[in-house]
């Protein structure tokens, strides 16, 4: 089925950056930024709400081993104190214990990990360059320098305009894990984001829809607020929200199961994808409910659907196995059923010049 983020100097270091105007991003860097957003929300690594707060050293661990082979082994619960500062009831633990054994990160002298502190785009760096497979031993000299010479070199630093030391944002984190998927590790082969079952399109950037087609369940039909909560395994309050094909908001969600509403979710991501009534050409899927008046067969094979039109007199196209099967003879569509459709849509001006696809249907009761 057609299945996407010190003590003493952090006062001062924050005060500045608080000083300092925030950069106006143009309508391209915000659709680039959006559509990261939209692949690391889907990848699981981490929510993408409130890009603007800072990231603590623990909630980078916790990114960090989401990102890597680790993500399906590590529970939330430790059984031992690493450090000092980080017992073994600390949501945290485990993460700080495995990114800390696979040397991600480090802790301090004194046996602390300093959990609170703001993570720097230096210690970002070396994570990443680590989860690629870069040790020590490949940077001679100045360890930090060489570091970052290689994070640029790898365009691991892509999209991020930080220093060294500063700490990172939420959407600098955003921008990492983005171009750690997109790179290759230190062996050559491949890029990292195949762990997480990335590939990339034609462009060479990471394809959403392939990750989201593996992992994707719906459609769901949703009538009411209720039927929402209970629709998805997860708290709304915690879900990344894209209505129509554009960010949006649980209220908003909410709102539109008042009337009509089909949805898709990914767990892991926490991420819900909401669908009302539409037949825009901005929206990634379209959506249409009707009476189905007509199914329609090419004369050179009368036994396979080639299209449907429903009582809005509007035609939809089929042309995959799946949905050529549900609305065959022996399929489970007929004539007079009433279903909702979830479609793609192609081309510009009149519905001549239109094709919309049949991806997803449900029958209603």
């Amino acid at each position: 089925m057609d299945k996407r983020w010190q003590a003493g100097m952090m006062a001062m270091v924050t005060a500045v950056i608080t000083a300092v105007p925030e950069p106006v991003m143009s309508a391209e860097a915000a659709t680039n930024f959006d559509f990261r957003k939209k692949v690391i929300s889907l990848s699981g690594i981490m929510t993408v709400n409130n890009a603007d707060q800072y990231v603590t050293r623990a909630e980078f661990a916790e990114m960090l081993v989401k990102a890597s082979e680790y993500r399906e082994i590590v529970g939330e619960n430790s059984s031992v104190s690493v450090f000092s500062d980080v017992k073994k009831d600390n949501q945290y633990a485990s993460f700080v214990r495995v990114a800390v054994q696979n040397e991600w990160m480090n802790g301090y002298l004194g046996g602390v990990f300093r959990p609170d502190q703001y993570v720097t785009l230096q210690e970002g760096a070396k994570a990443a360059l680590t989860l690629l497979g870069y040790t020590n031993e490949d940077f001679k000299g100045d360890q930090i320098g060489a570091r970052m010479a290689k994070f640029e070199y790898l365009d691991l630093k892509e999209e991020i305009g930080l220093s060294a030391g500063d700490p990172m944002t939420k959407g600098d984190c955003i921008n990492l894990f983005y171009n750690l998927l997109k790179a290759k590790p230190k062996s050559g082969n491949g890029i990292y984001g195949s762990v997480l079952g990335c590939e990339l399109a034609s462009d060479g950037e990471i394809s959403p829809l392939a990750m989201a087609d593996v992992t994707l369940q719906g459609p769901k039909l949703i009538t009411s607020e209720n039927e929402l909560d209970r629709a998805v395994p997860f708290k709304m309050e915690d879900a990344n929200v894209y209505l129509n094909g554009d960010p949006s908001s649980a209220k908003s969600l909410y709102s539109a199961a008042d009337s009509y509403l089909v949805i898709y979710y990914n767990s892991a991501s926490k991420t819900i994808w909401g669908y009302t009534p539409n037949d825009s050409d901005d929206s990634d899927r379209c959506m249409a409910r009707g009476e189905v008046t007509h199914i329609y067969y090419k004369s050179t094979d009368v036994m396979t659907p080639s299209a449907i039109e429903l009582n809005d007199d509007t035609e939809y196209q089929i042309d995959n196995s799946e949905m050529q099967f549900a609305f065959s003879v022996y399929g489970t569509v007929e004539i007079g059923d009433m279903i909702t459709v979830i479609y793609s849509k192609s081309g510009e001006g009149d519905d001549d010049s239109v094709t919309r696809k049949i991806l997803d249907y449900i029958i209603e009761d």
